[in-house]
């Protein structure tokens, strides 16, 4: 199984707002850089297609690396609450829905498809794949319309 290194961020101008992501996939020395954006969206949202686009552009399974300053994405995942989510109905612990359930029914089977590792890294401190995630996911959002 090939190994991948996939780094991605999300970020958002207002929350909603307009809304870029950005996504670095690394493997035998070549990269490949992938971003997007929506005119209306969250930061959750957009780190969670981050994810999502990143995993989409394998074209086989991969044993996946998947750096994120995200906790949102990786805690749901690493801590299991989307799998209680889903068992419930799309319901959190607390009985409200929970949010983005149209992107985490795109991103878990793509999670069992993959064997992924979950690395979270603290977001604006200089780790160089996360600032470049960050200035592609801005650079997207800021050439909307």
């Amino acid at each position: 199984m090939k190994f991948v290194e996939l780094f991605t961020d999300g970020a958002c101008s207002g929350n909603p707002g307009k809304g870029g992501w950005g996504a670095i996939l690394r493997y035998n020395g070549h990269e490949k850089e992938l971003c997007g954006g929506e005119m209306e969206t969250t930061n959750n949202r957009m780190e969670l297609t981050a994810v999502i686009k990143g995993l989409e552009a394998l074209k086989e399974p991969c044993q996946v690396r998947l750096t994120s300053d995200s906790k949102y994405v990786i805690d749901a995942i690493v801590q299991g609450w989307v799998y209680s989510w889903q068992r419930n109905g799309w319901r959190k612990a607390d009985k409200k829905p929970a949010l983005n359930v149209d992107l985490w029914e795109q991103l878990l089977p793509l999670l069992q498809q993959h064997q992924v590792e979950f690395v979270w890294v603290k977001g604006h401190q200089g780790h160089p794949e996360n600032e470049r995630c960050d200035k592609m996911a801005v650079g997207y959002y800021n050439n909307l319309p």
